[in-house]
């Protein structure tokens, strides 16, 4: 016989009512949920840490462009903005485009004349890693294996990727170091000497001593380099020695040849310096365009310390180095603050931001046509893209849809 009293249900005093009150407050908890993940759907279908970078690029830019010219009494700095020369703004958009085809040309000139892509895909693969550079921890470190990837996709063997990755990125070092330390041969006597004068050489010397090693072992010493390399690369997994082997005897041959052709090396340089004085070019206009012309003298020093200082992997291309030691170094050197200021952010938005999105479709284009001059090859590119957008457009029309 039971002793539950009559009239009163099994689970107990008012225990339908708490059944009710907890099957009401999951079905809210979900609504509550699901009506969350509609909102924030939209970015769900990109990676986790692309979302990050993302949140992180658009948090520096709105304190880069927005934040900072309103402190330190910067802000009659957007006075400026109605007097800007929109000519002198267009001739610096018109040099940096003109900067990054001197690179990829530079990069044509480090490939074997035989099957080297065109500059047309030579230029989409400097925009995508230049672009994944501005956006990855490793900056350009990181951008490098994209590029090596990018080159090899388009039919350059491996070898002759990686040498002209590593010849271009290291020749342009040691071109932009000697441009900073002739600009500070002249500028030391007129100006005076500073601290970061020395602490940017010394970067440079390790750059240059790094290089110059690096070419010595693998001339001079190319046996012993190779032994060394094949060695260690016996200890690691999914690594053939002989694989390795055969790669530095290449790219010692590589190395040798370049060496024996001085004309390719003229070339080389030339293409190299030509990337960075219209870049340089690109800033000074910048910073004409708001009334004030930097003395050539002061361009190139504030130009190289801060491309040279940009290269220690502290942030993405640079990002906020770059920008205080040009606003710093040209206010030394005599521009006023409010053009310093405003110069640089409009340089920096076309040399560093605009990038990315460009960067981006560059990528895109090279995942359809990737520079093979194999049609097959470009087919089966583009059917895996087509389904690649269908994954990922697929569930965003399925949430929108009524």
């Amino acid at each position: 016989m039971s002793d539950q009293a009559p009239g009163i249900p099994a689970g107990g005093p008012g225990s339908g009512d708490d059944e009710g009150s907890g099957e009401s407050e999951a079905s809210a908890g979900r609504t509550e949920a699901e009506s969350h993940r509609k909102a924030s759907r939209w970015p769900r279908w990109l990676p986790r840490p692309v979302r990050r970078i993302t949140k992180v690029l658009l948090f520096a830019f709105v304190v880069q462009f927005l934040v900072l010219p309103q402190i330190s009494g910067t802000r009659k700095a957007l006075k400026l903005l109605g007097h800007v020369s929109f000519g002198y703004l267009i001739a610096g958009v018109a040099l940096e485009g003109t900067a990054i085809v001197s690179y990829a040309f530079l990069t044509r000139a480090v490939l074997p004349p035989k099957g080297s892509p065109t500059v047309f895909t030579l230029l989409r693969v400097q925009l995508s890693t230049l672009g994944f550079s501005h956006v990855a921890p490793g900056g350009a470190a990181a951008g490098t294996p994209l590029g090596y990837r990018l080159l090899t996709s388009a039919g350059v063997t491996g070898p002759d990727a990686g040498f002209a990755l590593a010849t271009q990125g290291m020749g342009s070092a040691v071109v932009l170091n000697v441009i900073l330390w002739l600009a500070l041969v002249i500028s030391i006597p007129l100006n005076g000497f500073n601290l970061i004068y020395l602490f940017a050489a010394l970067i440079g010397v390790v750059l240059i001593g790094g290089f110059a090693v690096l070419v010595l072992s693998l001339t001079r010493g190319e046996e012993r380099s190779a032994h060394v390399l094949a060695t260690v690369a016996g200890h690691l997994p999914l690594v053939d020695r002989t694989s390795v082997t055969n790669l530095v005897h290449k790219i010692s041959d590589r190395i040798r040849q370049l060496g024996a052709d001085r004309d390719l090396l003229i070339r080389a340089a030339g293409w190299a310096a030509a990337n960075w004085l219209f870049d340089a070019a690109s800033l000074w206009v910048f910073v004409a365009a708001f009334g004030h012309r930097v003395p050539i003298v002061g361009l190139l020093v504030a130009f190289g310390l801060a491309n040279v200082l940009a290269a220690i992997p502290i942030t993405p291309g640079g990002l906020g180095v770059v920008e205080f030691v040009l606003t710093s170094t040209l206010v030394g050197f005599g521009t006023p603050t409010a053009i310093a200021v405003l110069g640089v952010a409009a340089y920096r938005l076309l040399n560093f931001w605009l990038p990315i999105p460009i960067g981006a479709l560059s990528y895109l284009t090279l995942q359809v046509d990737p520079g093979d001059p194999d049609e097959t090859v470009r087919q089966q590119r583009k059917e895996r893209i087509l389904r690649a957008f269908q994954r990922v457009f697929h569930p965003m029309t399925r949430t929108t849809a009524p």
